[in-house]
């Protein structure tokens, strides 16, 4: 998974400070009446993160050792184990004199809690389970069409290979398996999908393609003969 998810820089407020609210009208940021409030950027990010991402965020900080149900929801306990990681990283960062994102803090507490029989028990075995959205899908189904096809795709069939690909995409997890040999954690990462080749045989061995192919054939063995 890649760690743009992670990016983003601690105590950042989405809203002015000094937003106030009644019980009766909002004026700034919502909240309790007489209650000053300003949006935290952890909160926000949280809040507005698709379901399948914030589920493989609480397993990466379950993994590296953060008590937080894995269900892909949003809750108080998760942004607080986030927020915890998100000061951790920056302060890391800051020590080391680099860029360290907040997924590459996790991985290093897992990778550490492992090789220090620190898991108490826990997950040596990670899967994380990517599924595109239908704008993702959709770009990437057209774009096949164009070039196997020479057309763009119907929606029909838009919705066709998409369900196709999420259905593949949910069966296929990334499965990261974590070993300890001689004080050295070792991570082996397997399965997953490759979607574009995926789309490409699927589309590749329709009736269409099959006779796209045979008529591509014919015009080089007719070009080949000096025919037009």
């Amino acid at each position: 998974m890649a760690d743009n998810l992670f990016d983003y820089n601690y105590k950042t407020p989405i809203v002015p400070t000094g937003a106030t609210v009644s019980n009766t009208a909002v004026s700034g940021a919502a909240g309790y009446q007489g209650m000053t409030t300003t949006a935290n950027q952890d909160a926000n990010i949280l809040y507005n993160m698709p379901e399948v991402d914030r589920k493989i965020l609480a397993q990466r900080l379950k993994n590296a050792g953060y008590k937080v149900a894995v269900t892909g929801k949003y809750s108080d306990k998760l942004l607080s184990a986030y927020s915890t990681a998100s000061m951790k990283a920056a302060l890391q960062s800051q020590m080391v004199g680099q860029q360290f994102t907040v997924g590459q803090y996790l991985d290093q507490e897992a990778a550490a809690r492992l090789a220090e029989g620190g898991a108490g028990g826990g997950p040596s075995v990670r899967k994380e389970t990517r599924i595109s959205d239908q704008t993702t899908a959709r770009a990437l189904i057209d774009a096949i069409f164009r070039d196997t096809l020479g057309r763009k795709a119907s929606g029909k069939e838009i919705l066709k290979y998409t369900k196709a690909l999420q259905a593949v995409q949910k069966a296929s997890p990334t499965v990261t398996t974590y070993s300890t040999s001689g004080g050295t954690t070792s991570a082996t990462t397997t399965g997953g999908v490759n979607e574009q080749q995926y789309l490409i045989d699927q589309i590749a061995g329709t009736d269409e393609a099959k006779a796209n192919q045979v008529l591509g054939y014919y015009q080089t063995f007719m070009n080949a003969l000096g025919g037009k």
